[in-house]
């Protein structure tokens, strides 16, 4: 079986990219697929300190998960680096790694720092030149992307999608990650514009602190599966 892979990357920072990326690991794990999880640049966290992967497998239980590059600071990854005097993750180092979980797993799961363009070094580099590199190895990758339910959103994930297509990146479609129990109308106006403007398909709405520290990974499982649409592995659907 070929490995599916996914860069779960946002239209912002702090908008739900791990939940999201523990929510679709949780459910392929449910489904008897082997799950690697990486995240290439870990800004904000000391050596020794959780980070997101563990964040990761405190919700979905016991995955494979890696981590290249940690920074202390909670900028950019790039910014962080150069700070730091640490050497900066690269595209190339990410698909090596990605090529190496891919040998052993049925998916693997990238979550990227911030949005699309979130640079790792002072060249410029993102996570959009992680697929070409892959495709150097003979992988291919689609992208999964995080977005905010409320004003502001359709601009930001039309940027995101437009960037996307001008790298030929497949955008795998969108998760909402973080509805409210009390949506307004500019919220539910979304769940209809916001595959319209990415050109790809709505498949989730994570509801909002769905992940507290209470959560354990039986209880997520449940709502991942209800918040997910059956491509990611759930029960949830548009309508």
């Amino acid at each position: 079986m070929t490995c599916q892979i996914l860069l779960v990357t946002g239209t912002n920072t702090e908008i739900g990219k791990t939940v999201t990326t523990a929510a679709v690991a949780a459910l392929a794990r449910d489904a008897s697929r082997r799950v690697a999880v990486l995240k290439p640049a870990q800004t904000g966290v000391a050596p020794g300190e959780p980070g997101d992967v563990d964040e990761v497998l405190r919700l979905a239980g016991t995955v494979t998960v890696s981590e290249l590059g940690r920074y202390p600071e909670p900028l950019a990854p790039g910014t962080a680096a150069a700070r730091s005097g640490l050497p900066p993750v690269t595209p190339a180092q990410i698909a090596e790694e990605v090529a190496r979980l891919a040998e052993t797993h049925d998916l693997v799961l990238v979550e990227g720092a911030g949005g699309l363009l979130v640079r790792f070094d002072a060249e410029g580099s993102s996570l959009a030149d992680v697929p070409a590199a892959l495709t150097g190895l003979g992988l291919q990758a689609e992208v999964l992307l995080v977005v905010t339910a409320g004003l502001g959103t359709l601009n930001l994930t039309e940027l995101s999608a437009e960037a996307l297509r001008a790298r030929s990146i497949p955008l795998h479609g969108l998760v909402i990650g973080g509805w409210p129990a009390e949506p307004d109308l500019a919220m539910r106006c979304n769940l209809a514009d916001l595959p319209l403007v990415a050109d790809a398909p709505l498949l989730g709405a994570l509801p909002e602190r769905c992940a507290g520290p209470e959560v354990d990974p039986e209880s997520f499982l449940k709502v991942a599966r209800a918040s997910l649409a059956p491509t990611l592995g759930g029960d949830w659907s548009l309508a």
